[in-house]
C-alpha cells in the first residue's frame, strides 16, 4: 500500500478520484433556533435526493470547526490536516506585531506548513483546486508546481484571468458553459460545481478540493427557497460526480446563525466603548478576524474577536468587565484561549471573546458600515457555528459514532478510511 506523509500524518494514495468539498457556511442538521441545518432541511424538502441516497449507505455525522469559525482558519486546516496551533492562520484578518500593521491573513507567507496538495503533487498525483474567492487561492495553491502540468489552483471571483503560470490553466472561464460569476451571488459556488465537475471529465484529477462562498447561508436560513435551491443546486454536481466513481467528502468550515432580534435589527456588543470604560482608546486595539474584502453580506461582524493591551496588567480589569456584558459568552486569557482551541500564541492578541450564538461583536458603532446590510444578520465565527457537517459518500466502519472528529479529519477520512 502506497502512502504519503504530511504534517505527520499519512494518507492513503487514491485508487478513485477523491473529490473533498468544503460548503462554506453549511449548518448541520441538528434542531436549531432557526429550523434545522441547511443540508437535512433540503432533504426533508425534496431537495438533495442524491445526499438523501446516501445518507444510510455512506457516512452522515458532524464534527467540530476550528475556532474562530471562520472561511480562512479553517478551510487551512482541512488542507494541512493540522490545527491553527500548527499551521499560524488564525483568522481572516490579524495583527502582525513584527510590523505593527492589520494586515489580511491571505498571503502564503503566513503559513508555517505545506499542504496535502503539495505533498501529494511531490509524488506525482494530479491535483485541482478551486476556490469561490479569490483570498484563499495563493494559500491553497501553496507551493504547488504549475509548471509541470498536473497542478490547477483558481477562484471562480477570478476565473477569466487565470494563466498556466499563475494557476496550472489558462482563462479557466471558458471550462464552463456559465456567464463570469459575481462575488456576491450564489452563482460565485455554482460555478466552482461546474468547473470542478468538467474538470473530472476531461482531466482526471486524483484529488480535488472545492471551496465554496457562504454568500447564500449569510441572507437565507435554512429550508428557505433560497437555500434549497442552492443546496439543490449543489446535489445535481455531487450525483454527477458520483458517476465518476469518486470519493465525496463533505464538510463546512463554518455554520451560520441568526444575529438579529425579532425585528430584525442586528444584535451587536460594540467592543471599544465598553472597553474605554475603563482605558483611554490608545492603550487597546480591538481585532475583529471575520473582516476581509468581502464585508456586505455581513458588515465584519462576526462572534470572535481579540484585544490587544499595551499594558498585560489590564488584561483582568477587562475580561471581568467585558464577561459581564449581555451577549458575551466567553472571554478568555490568551494563554488559556490557545490552549483550549490550539491557536498560535504569537497571532492572538492578550484576550479573547466569543458572542453568544444570536449576538455578534464589533468594534464600534462609527468602525462598521451596515448600508449594505438588507436581511437580518445572520453570521458566524464562535462556537455557535462550530458544529460542521462531515459527510461521506461510502461507507468508513472505523469512523465510528464514538470517534471526535474535527473538519480537518476529511482527508482522513476520504482517503483512509473509505471502502467500496
Amino acid at each position: 500500500m502506497r502512502y504519503v506523509t504530511c504534517n505527520n500524518r499519512k494518507y492513503r494514495w487514491p485508487d478513485r478520484p477523491v473529490v473533498v468539498i468544503c460548503l462554506d457556511g453549511s449548518e448541520p442538521g441538528y434542531p436549531l433556533s432557526d429550523g434545522g441545518g441547511y443540508i437535512d432541511r433540503a432533504i426533508e424538502n425534496g431537495q438533495m435526493p442524491y445526499l438523501a441516497s446516501i445518507k444510510n449507505r455512506g457516512l452522515f455525522r458532524t464534527a467540530d470547526a476550528t475556532i474562530p469559525s471562520f472561511t480562512n482558519p479553517n478551510n487551512i486546516s482541512i488542507v494541512t490536516g493540522t490545527a491553527p496551533v500548527v499551521h499560524g492562520i488564525s483568522g481572516n484578518f490579524f495583527y502582525d506585531l513584527g510590523s505593527d500593521a492589520e494586515v489580511m491573513m491571505n498571503d502564503p507567507v503566513f503559513l508555517r506548513v505545506g499542504t496535502i496538495f503539495k505533498a501529494f503533487q511531490d509524488q506525482g498525483a494530479r491535483i485541482a483546486i478551486i476556490t469561490a474567492k479569490d483570498k484563499l487561492r495563493r494559500m491553497l495553491g501553496h507551493e504547488l508546481d504549475f509548471e509541470q502540468g498536473s497542478a490547477i489552483c483558481f477562484s471562480a471571483e477570478k476565473c477569466q484571468l487565470t494563466t498556466r503560470s499563475e494557476n496550472g490553466i489558462d482563462d479557466a472561464g471558458q471550462l464552463t458553459g456559465l456567464p463570469p460569476p459575481d462575488v456576491y451571488s450564489g452563482a460565485l459556488s455554482e460555478y466552482v460545481f461546474s468547473a470542478g465537475l468538467t474538470l473530472l471529465d476531461t482531466w482526471s484529477p486524483d484529488i480535488l478540493y472545492l471551496s465554496t462562498s457562504d454568500y447564500i447561508q449569510h441572507k437565507h436560513g435554512p429550508g428557505t427557497p433560497a437555500a434549497d435551491a442552492f443546496y439543490g443546486m449543489i446535489d445535481r454536481h455531487l450525483l454527477e460526480m458520483q458517476a465518476h466513481d469518486a470519493v465525496i467528502a463533505v464538510t463546512a468550515d463554518h455554520g451560520m446563525k441568526a444575529k438579529h432580534d425579532s425585528a430584525g435589527q442586528p444584535n451587536i456588543v460594540y467592543l471599544k466603548p465598553l472597553i474605554e470604560k475603563l482605558l483611554p482608546s490608545e492603550r487597546f486595539r480591538i481585532i475583529l478576524p471575520i473582516t476581509d474584502p468581502y464585508v456586505v453580506h455581513h458588515g465584519a461582524l462576526g462572534g470572535f474577536a481579540t484585544i490587544y493591551l499595551a499594558d498585560p496588567a489590564d488584561v483582568q480589569p477587562v475580561c471581568h468587565k467585558l464577561s459581564a456584558q449581555k451577549g458575551i459568552e466567553l472571554v478568555l486569557e490568551a494563554p488559556i484561549a490557545c490552549e483550549k482551541f490550539a491557536l498560535p500564541p504569537d497571532r492572538v492578541g492578550h484576550i479573547v471573546v466569543i458572542s453568544s450564538t444570536e449576538w455578534v461583536l464589533g468594534h464600534s458603532q462609527q468602525y462598521h458600515d451596515l448600508s449594505a446590510l438588507s436581511e437580518p444578520l445572520r453570521s458566524h465565527g464562535g462556537l455557535s457555528e462550530q458544529r460542521v457537517p462531515f459527510i461521506l459518500n461510502c461507507p468508513a466502519p472505523l469512523l465510528v459514532a464514538s470517534t471526535t472528529l474535527r473538519n480537518y479529519d476529511i482527508f482522513d477520512a476520504a482517503l483512509n478510511h473509505t471502502t467500496v
